[in-house]
């Protein structure tokens, strides 16, 4: 689905699935989605006989970054649910989809999260001075995998 083009996409125009079992839900209302990336772990290794005398890097591990969703606390307890069921000993595994938009609202991207699970939840700092704030949420996802198509 990557679509190329000369311009670079605004980062502002994404939705956010979370999928459930067979089914996939559209979480609409996320202002930011941060941390999609991935980090590849090096060996290094020399033969004894080499004939040039430094290490090569082998790629051998790598580790996946935790992403960060934040929204508008909206009054829905969705995403505190599934934490809270996590916490309790569920295993609730998701996939999940990030859809980076065009300026015509047509998907041109997505990333995808295998075997998303909730790490931490923040609920919103509250506080009186000030007033003009939005309450926000986070969750940071940990998953096993991220798909860019």
């Amino acid at each position: 689905m990557a679509t190329q083009r000369d311009n670079p996409y605004g980062a502002f125009n994404f939705l956010v699935a979370l999928g459930v079992g067979d089914e996939t839900s559209v979480v609409g209302g996320f202002s930011d989605a941060s941390g999609l990336g991935t980090e590849i772990n090096y060996s290094e290794y020399r033969n004894g006989n080499e004939s040039f005398n430094t290490v090569r890097k082998v790629a051998n591990t790598f580790k996946q970054e935790d992403v960060t969703l934040k929204r508008g606390l909206v009054g829905s307890t969705d995403l505190f649910e599934w934490v809270r069921q996590v916490r309790e000993g569920a295993d609730l595994h998701r996939q999940v989809t990030i859809t980076l938009l065009d300026e015509a609202r047509k998907p041109v991207a997505s990333f995808r999260l295998r075997n998303a699970q909730p790490k931490k939840w923040v609920g919103p700092t509250l506080a009186a001075k000030g007033g003009g704030e939005v309450a926000m949420e986070e969750l940071h996802l940990t998953h096993e995998g991220i798909t860019y198509e």
